[in-house]
């Protein structure tokens, strides 16, 4: 795996992983009771962006390792998903005599 690919997975995974983590122990106006005039009840009262932006970090940091092993090591690869064998039987070097 490349740099620029090992970045780009990282960065796919901080994302996703912040998009699921924005919802957790968010409190709404509408659940404090405190809705400021022209928003939503549904919009955020507290947030903890913060904090949720270096859980994230640490929760993405454990997944790249995971799967940067998984993809260095070849414990997993392509032709191990390939579920309707598109791809071509894998060719091993002819054996020839030594001299």
């Amino acid at each position: 795996m490349g740099i620029t690919s090992a970045i780009v997975l990282y960065a796919v995974l901080w994302f996703v992983t912040f998009l699921i983590v924005i919802p957790f122990r968010l409190k709404t106006q509408g659940d404090v009771g405190e809705i400021v005039y022209g928003t939503q009840a549904g919009a955020p009262h507290e947030h903890g962006l913060k904090n949720k932006a270096w859980i994230t970090t640490a929760i993405a940091a454990v997944l790249w390792t995971i799967i940067f092993y998984v993809v260095v090591s070849g414990s997993i690869t392509v032709r191990d998903i390939d579920m309707f064998n598109r791809m071509a039987p894998e060719v091993s070097e002819p054996r020839g005599t030594d001299g």
